[in-house]
């Protein structure tokens, strides 16, 4: 049986930093891993059209057998049906009865559908790898907002249970009040309704934690029951100047990178389209033999070794308009990739607004909720000084109460607010 001291290490919560949980979630995410995956297979295909450009090579090796003739036309000499038989083949096209064919084969396709294909394979290789980025930006957002939420569960629980103590605490009061005849009974009925109420709220803000932590747990650990706390800076990192963002969320926004790469993919579908007009060379040079015996030389001491060259041009005429229609629609396309690109911009203009005022407004009522929970707090302090004097009636007591629970619990959005909007600016400008 395993010692106390063992079984406590065993369930030691793992201490996750934001920084941690995302590493985690990385692993962890298939969605993530799909995009990390299709980037690798657009290198690949990048990789696959550069290698089409170049000459292919293979060592050709075959034999042939035909049906001989069965004898000579025409002729009535014996030899020479004896030679027609054992040497003619009776399809013309086939050179030999016994034909063997062993060469090394180099073949080259010149055109520009082959070289146009590498550089749409390196745009779309660039849109694969915004696209990634894109994923592991969405990635970090959810993973930033079940971090926070979680942290913000923990902390709104622990008002809760402040609250539920003070209910508490406040009930005992009346009930000495009521015992030492300075107060009705309907103090106390009021005092252990707002203690129900407290007590209520601790069962769901718990019930709210442990939801929360499930959520975040599935993205980090392969066992979501698996223990961990939260650690965060004491203070909030600060809000970076304007211009930096913008300069940063330019250069660094993948959805931005995306739209461009795609545009130049519908333009280079454009040219593919249109190589179709132009004719294609192809060359071949292959070296062997190609003889009716295996061998260097023949039975006659002939040399079966050779080599043979084909060049072919083919130049297209007539296809009914096939590669007219195939450009008009290549046109659509890019014509919609412009679309898409000059909205993307409006959209990160507009976005970058919307989180930089989302940032600043909640930086600056950080102070103001603070100063909130402590006025609250100060407030309830005196009215329960007032109610034990006799000069305060429980009403204004569970009021003052009631205050200082919704200040805490909107101090807590408030810093939860700040850190959400500070790191979806983060995400945006690529910094996290």
């Amino acid at each position: 049986m395993p010692s106390p001291t063992a079984a406590s290490q065993a369930v030691a919560p793992v201490t996750i930093t934001l920084d941690e949980a995302i590493l985690r979630a990385r692993s962890n995410e298939p969605g993530f891993a799909a995009a990390v995956a299709a980037s690798r297979v657009s290198n690949l295909d990048r990789s696959i059209a550069r290698s089409a450009l170049l000459p292919s090579v293979v060592y050709h090796n075959q034999f042939i057998y035909t049906q001989p003739a069965d004898g000579a036309t025409g002729s009535n000499n014996a030899s020479a049906t004896s030679s027609t038989t054992g040497s003619s083949p009776r399809f013309i096209a086939n050179n030999a009865v016994h034909e063997y064919v062993s060469q090394g084969s180099v073949s080259e396709t010149i055109g520009l559908q082959q070289i146009t294909a590498v550089s749409r394979a390196s745009a779309v290789a660039a849109v694969a790898s915004a696209e990634l980025e894109i994923a592991r930006r969405g990635l970090v957002s959810a993973v930033v907002g079940l971090f926070y939420g979680s942290l913000a569960a923990d902390h709104k629980l622990a008002v809760a249970q402040r609250a539920s103590q003070e209910a508490s605490s406040f009930t005992l009061l009346t009930e000495q009040r009521e015992t030492a005849r300075e107060a009705a009974h309907a103090d106390v009925v009021k005092a252990q309704l707002q203690q129900q109420q407290r007590e209520r709220d601790v069962a769901d803000a718990t019930l709210q934690v442990q939801r929360s932590r499930l959520e975040l747990a599935v993205l980090l650990f392969p066992d979501p029951r698996a223990p961990f706390a939260l650690s965060v800076p004491a203070t909030p990192a600060s809000l970076t100047s304007r211009a930096e963002v913008e300069t940063a969320a330019t250069h660094l926004n993948p959805e931005l990178q995306s739209a461009i790469s795609s545009l130049r993919v519908s333009s280079l579908d454009v040219n593919a389209a249109r190589a179709a007009y132009l004719p294609d060379l192809s060359l071949n040079f292959a070296y062997g033999i190609d003889a009716a015996q295996f061998a260097a030389r023949g039975s006659d001491g002939s040399h079966n070794l050779g080599y043979s060259a084909t060049a072919t041009l083919d130049i297209p005429v007539w296809d009914w308009l096939s590669t007219q229609h195939k450009i008009r629609q290549a046109q659509i396309l890019r014509d919609v990739a412009k679309t898409t690109l000059s909205a993307t911009q409006r959209h990160l203009i507009a976005q970058l607004d919307e989180s930089y005022a989302e940032a600043s407004v909640a930086r600056d009522q950080l102070q103001s909720l603070e100063l909130s929970a402590e006025t609250a707090r100060e407030s309830l302090r005196l009215t329960r000084l007032r109610y034990t004097a006799g000069e305060a009636t429980v009403f204004e007591v569970v009021d003052a109460q009631n205050s200082l629970t919704s200040a805490e619990l909107a101090r807590e959005d408030g810093i939860t607010r700040y850190q959400t909007a500070l790191a979806n600016l983060q995400i945006l400008t690529g910094t996290i």
